[in-house]
């Protein structure tokens, strides 16, 4: 069997044994300012704590790839990364983003290598993780792409993001920070079933006169 095909097969069971659902009563989520998070906006993603847990997120290259599709966490507290926009799954008309609630994440800007800017998870055979990504299927060849959709959940001060399988009961991971310390531009975005794995994060509000990509504070 091709370590590929195992290694899938593997992550299959590990997402099928994980606890399932959510038990916290939904409630509207808002960005920094407080204002609810709305998809007609543009946010940064950005820890809570401003500091040594880094800046905001970016789509970049990895070492096997000529494409900007893995999605990474700057290194340095004062830049923004890219902005994204959410959506509430199968609903382009709703305004109100609550925490269980079913979101497709994309990035603003898309590159012109790539299918499109929407967040999906895959799993890296380089690294044996499932990473976060963009684009679409043709844009990982050879990798195997799960079926799922991302939630916002309260966590800490802030919140934290977790992926869900597309199945009758819904089998969740964390989203958490990953150093390859291998080079690359930043810190990827992968998925743990470990609780303190989870990344504590606010969402801020991107402006069409932001020009540049640093931030000077969070809190």
């Amino acid at each position: 069997m091709k370590r590929t095909l195992v290694l899938a097969l593997s992550f299959f069971a590990f997402f099928t044994n994980l606890p399932l659902g959510f038990s916290d009563d939904a409630e509207q989520v808002v960005d920094k300012d407080g204002d609810p998070l709305e998809p007609s906006r543009q946010y940064y993603i950005f820890p809570s704590f401003f500091g040594p847990a880094g800046g905001g997120v970016k789509y970049a290259r990895t070492a096997n790839s000529e494409c900007p599709l893995t999605v990474f966490q700057e290194y340095s507290q004062f830049y923004r990364g890219n902005p994204v926009k959410f959506t509430v799954a199968g609903d382009t008309d709703t305004s109100d983003i609550f925490t269980g609630t079913e979101v497709e994440i994309e990035f603003v800007d898309k590159p012109r290598c790539a299918e499109s800017s929407k967040w999906l998870v895959f799993l890296d055979v380089t690294i044996n993780k499932a990473c976060v990504g963009i684009g679409g299927a043709e844009d990982h060849p050879g990798q195997e792409i799960f079926d799922g959709k991302f939630h916002i959940k309260k966590y800490g001060i802030g919140y934290k993001l977790v992926f869900c399988r597309t199945e009758s009961a819904q089998a969740c991971l964390n989203i958490e920070r990953f150093d390859a310390y291998n080079g690359e531009e930043g810190r990827r975005l992968t998925l743990t079933e470990e609780e303190y794995g989870a990344s504590d994060i606010v969402f801020i509000r991107a402006y069409d006169d932001d020009d540049d990509k640093v931030i000077k504070s969070v809190v």
